[in-house]
């Protein structure tokens, strides 16, 4: 499925001046404060177009479904009586935070957060406080804006982590499971809907639609592949990103983060998971101290839908879209169109798996890749090297 509708920058919102965006997204955008015309804030005629920004540019989104090859839309009926919204949100809203950042342009965002320690860690987006030269963050029923650092953030994940300065006692919310969500779950999406007032986050329910959705998303000429996405009709509006996706029961189990701005009911959350298995890394201060180790490919798993489309042999593994020039993959030798079936000799079912064994691996180290080029198979070695200032 090819998405072509032009979408806005970043997932801030800039105001300054004309409240000029920045942060391209290609198709999708983060959802956070747009400008639309005729919208005011602060005094300052504040369009709110895509999720955070002037509308920046075209091109296409391929999105694509891991799990079957006609992608699973978000028509199943809802069940009633299973999610008591008003009670659920009375258990989780303390956790819920506004996030509002400044950057160096003197832009302005507003995003979502959400307290997952009681001294003060908060997890969110990286697209919204990435680059930001201050950061603050104001709590649910309060009106004061309280100063937060950055710890870390991985771009490539779009996940980050803000600590508020001095914080204890917080009420958090509590971290889910992303494994055991299905197409149906009753969810509840929380954020700072159109950063019109902070400590007043607005709820909205929906539905899981899809699972294992990988999205495109081009950010200051870098494309960024998002991966193992839950699709979800609750509506995710600018403001929203970085904000929680929650299950019947309280916990959450996403992270609200992209929109597709070429239709109605089709966002994107990172799985809880995802993030769980990256706090470690964001504690260490994830790419703001340590850089990744870097391929240098972009790739998609591989699907029924594209195995019959393409003529491809292999039934699972992962196509590679684009290879980066001067990247290690590109030294290795591989080609936009081969399909990894292994790395080390662990076999490859799909792009989030992919990211995972490269994740963990160290700068310095030489991955053994399967490939598989039309009817044949081969194995190259790749060194992996510390991620670009370009690419991070």
């Amino acid at each position: 499925m090819t998405i072509t509708k032009q979408l806005a920058a970043g997932e801030d919102t800039q105001s300054q001046g004309s409240s000029e965006m920045s942060r391209p997204w290609g198709r999708f955008r983060p959802r956070s404060f747009e400008r639309l015309p005729g919208w005011r804030r602060m005094g300052t005629a504040a369009a709110l177009a895509g999720i955070v920004g002037g509308v920046v540019g075209a091109g296409s989104v391929t999105v694509f479904d891991r799990h079957s090859p006609a992608p699973v839309s978000a028509a199943a009926p809802r069940s009633p009586g299973i999610l008591n919204v008003p009670a659920l949100l009375v258990k989780v809203l303390p956790g819920v935070v506004s996030i509002q950042t400044r950057l160096a342009t003197g832009g302005v965002g507003v995003g979502t957060g959400m307290v997952i320690t009681p001294d003060g860690e908060v997890l969110t987006n990286a697209h919204l406080v990435g680059g930001a030269t201050s950061i603050t963050v104001t709590r649910y029923g309060t009106r004061g804006a309280l100063p937060a650092r950055l710890v870390g953030a991985s771009s490539e994940d779009d996940l980050a982590l803000v600590r508020i300065e001095g914080a204890e006692d917080l009420p958090t919310v509590t971290l889910g499971t992303s494994a055991d969500v299905t197409i149906g779950t009753s969810v509840v999406a929380v954020g700072s809907s159109l950063g019109l007032s902070g400590g007043t986050p607005t709820a909205s329910e929906g539905i899981i639609s899809a699972e294992g959705r990988s999205i495109t998303t081009d950010q200051n000429g870098q494309s960024v592949v998002l991966a193992g996405l839950f699709e979800t009709d609750a509506a995710i509006n600018p403001g929203n990103s970085g904000g929680p996706l929650f299950e019947s029961s309280g916990r959450v189990i996403g992270i609200n983060t992209a929109v597709d701005g070429s239709a109605q009911g089709i966002d994107f959350a990172i799985p809880v998971d995802q993030a769980k298995s990256l706090l470690p890394q964001l504690r260490a201060g994830g790419t703001n101290g340590t850089p990744n180790d870097f391929l240098g490919i972009e790739g998609v798993s591989l699907t029924p839908a594209t195995r019959d489309a393409s003529g491809l042999v292999p039934t699972t593994g992962v196509v590679v879209a684009h290879v980066a020039a001067g990247s290690p993959a590109k030294a290795a030798g591989l080609l936009p169109g081969d399909v990894i079936v292994a790395l080390d000799g662990a076999p490859i079912t799909d792009a989030v798996q992919l990211r995972q064994l490269v994740a963990s691996a160290k700068v310095g180290q030489r991955l053994q890749l399967q490939v598989v080029r039309g009817s044949t198979t081969t194995v190259l070695t790749a060194t992996l090297v510390a991620t670009p200032p370009s690419n991070r």
